[in-house]
């Protein structure tokens, strides 16, 4: 039976998986896989079946995405979500840039043009968001030093992260620390 990817926009977590699996389960579509950004399907898939799929996924804050571009965008800010928050460490000892380049199999310069004239911020921007999202994360749960989330996230030094922050943020980590509302975006939003 042949598979079928569909390309979900806004599907960041573990949880996004679960939601687009469970409803996929419903509409009786034979699932081979369901990752970040992505689901396999080996059920044939009419144009009906396919207006139910973009109905159930819109009704859940999912968007299908369906040109050539907009999927590698997407695949690009999923790569760079799952490293940043949902593994031990953020791009370890290796270049960010050679690590998506190397996961996409594209040249970065390409990806980058790309990415850029379309969302209208560079990677780098991006990946520096994500990771002041998850540094604000990490300061809340309130379980690791600064020097740790420094280590955790790739950072050469605490105070680099803390420029970085407070460049990002207008506060110092240790002032956001002290805030009783912290103020933490949903991640397709960063």
């Amino acid at each position: 039976m042949a598979t079928t990817t569909l390309h979900i926009k806004n599907m960041v977590c573990k949880r996004c998986i679960k939601v687009v699996r469970d409803e996929f389960t419903k509409l009786n579509l034979k699932i081979e896989e369901v990752e970040l950004g992505q689901a396999k399907v080996l059920s044939p898939i009419s144009n009906a079946k396919m207006t139910e799929i973009k109905n159930v996924l819109q009704q859940n804050g999912f968007e299908l995405i369906g040109d050539k571009k907009s999927q590698q965008i997407a695949k690009i800010k999923t790569i760079i979500i799952e490293k940043i928050h949902h593994s031990e460490k953020a791009f370890d000892s290796i270049n960010s840039s050679d690590y998506i380049a190397k996961e996409m199999g594209l040249d970065y310069s390409y990806l980058s043009h790309l990415f850029s004239s379309v969302e209208g911020i560079t990677i780098e921007k991006f990946t520096i968001n994500q990771k002041i999202e998850k540094v604000k994360e990490l300061l809340v749960y309130n379980e690791l030093s600064l020097n740790e989330i420094s280590y955790q996230l790739g950072y050469s030094s605490v105070q680099h992260l803390s420029a970085q922050f407070k460049k990002v943020t207008g506060l110092t980590p240790s002032h956001f620390k002290r805030l009783k509302d912290n103020k933490r975006k949903p991640l397709d939003q960063v």
